[in-house]
């Protein structure tokens, strides 16, 4: 059973949604999914480089409550920064967790 004071941070969940602007061109607009307590845990960040040019990517791991209904193409929200959703990985034996494997969204 998993301990619930390991979920101590906030996080809105959000998913895609096709919109128009104001002059009616498409755009994606975020729709909240869900407000739900979290785990976080940053991991170390991984320096790339790329076309001559360095470019770091700290992975994030997001545990929430275990759901089926998060994906890859979601993001969360924490305060003031947004994380792009690029793996769901679920606790399948004990329906506990899902874990969101997540970087900082450019």
């Amino acid at each position: 059973m998993a301990n619930i004071a390991q979920y101590n941070r906030r996080i809105l969940v959000q998913r895609p949604s096709a919109a128009q602007d104001s002059i009616g061109q498409p755009v994606i607009a975020w729709v909240d999914v869900a407000p739900m307590w979290a785990n976080i845990k940053m991991q170390t960040g991984i320096g790339v480089i790329r076309a001559s040019a360095d470019v770091s990517t700290v992975p994030v791991s997001i545990r929430v409550r275990y759901r089926t209904d998060a994906d890859a193409s979601m993001r969360a929200v924490i305060g003031s920064t947004i994380y792009a959703i690029k793996a769901v990985v679920q606790d399948e034996q004990g329906k506990e967790y899902t874990d969101l494997v997540c970087e900082v969204a450019k």
